[in-house]
């Protein structure tokens, strides 16, 4: 907010002429380059003067020359006009319907199963000409790819599972927790399973992503437990198909649990007391933060994330 009711009576002529007339000194050269009157100019100045209290500029020899207060405004009013020219500049705008445009991504199992169908629906509906590939996501940040272009997005999965980068910039899109699963013969009677049961029974882990390390395990090992897997397998539809007619269990993300496990014979429970949650994260190269199309997608996504977690 402005602090004196004087400056509001200021308008963005008024600093453009404070600017040129700071730069040129000449009220006819700042007249010509601004295209407008030298009476307009005098307008201004006279406006600046009442506002700031100070005459700014004193006529002499050589031109109009600054006081030492218009000495130390200068760099902050230059600074007001580039902000000004950055917020309408913006993000280019983009127009999906204009022509056929492709995306990169790299994500893992869980977008491609809870948050990528919600949003190729609504392209359609809208019958936007995009295409979305999707790249597996591995243990690190493909932090170069995105640098050079060839990766548009990245979803990963935090906090803390994926090494860092300075130069990429990430928003958490949702969050989530993880449940245990099983064919329903073989669940437990108890709405959460304990920890010695967890690590008691044998576990099929699905590996939606490639990672040597999970969640689970680094916190079972911080319990100073483990567990014993006797499957990994590719997808979370194939780990339940794993588990059918056995005591096994497996350990899903709950969102992931409602949209594939809901029926079909399966039991679920919640994980034992204490296993952290996730969340699920969007990553994307700085230099794309004002790039039109980038920007469209990662509002769509998180468009789409919003409505998944209603």
């Amino acid at each position: 907010m402005l602090n004196s009711n004087v400056l509001r009576k200021l308008d963005m002529q008024d600093l453009m002429v404070f600017v040129a007339v700071y730069q040129q000194h000449n009220v006819t050269a700042v007249s010509e380059a601004l295209c407008v009157s030298q009476s307009t100019v005098s307008y201004c100045l006279k406006k600046l003067r009442a506002a700031f209290a100070d005459e700014l500029f004193l006529y002499s020899r050589s031109g109009m020359q600054p006081t030492h207060k218009a000495d130390r405004m200068y760099p902050h009013v230059l600074k007001v006009l580039e902000h000004i020219n950055l917020c309408h500049a913006g993000a280019t705008t983009f127009d999906p319907a204009l022509r056929p445009t492709t995306f990169n991504l790299c994500a893992p199992e869980y977008f491609e199963q809870l948050i990528l169908p919600r949003l190729l629906k609504h392209f359609a509906f809208a019958d936007w000409p995009v295409t979305v590939n999707v790249h597996k996501l591995e243990s690190d940040i493909p932090a170069q790819a995105l640098r050079d272009g060839s990766l548009d997005l990245v979803i990963g999965f935090g906090p803390n599972f994926h090494r860092s980068h300075g130069d990429i910039k990430s928003a958490t899109l949702l969050e989530d927790q993880l449940v245990c699963v099983f064919d329903k013969p073989a669940a437990p009677g108890e709405p959460r399973l304990s920890l010695d049961e967890l690590v008691e029974r044998r576990h099929v882990f699905p590996t939606p992503w490639t990672s040597s390390s999970n969640m689970v395990d680094g916190w079972l090992a911080q319990q100073g437990r483990s567990r014993q897997i006797v499957a990994r397998a590719n997808s979370y539809g194939a780990a339940l198909k794993m588990i059918k007619g056995t005591e096994f269990v497996v350990m899903l993300p709950k969102s992931i649990q409602q949209a594939l496990a809901g029926d079909g014979g399966l039991g679920c429970c919640e994980a034992p007391v204490g296993l952290p949650g996730f969340c699920l994260d969007m990553q994307w190269h700085q230099g794309m933060e004002k790039d039109g199309a980038n920007a469209w997608l990662r509002e769509q996504i998180d468009l789409a994330c919003d409505r998944q977690s209603k």
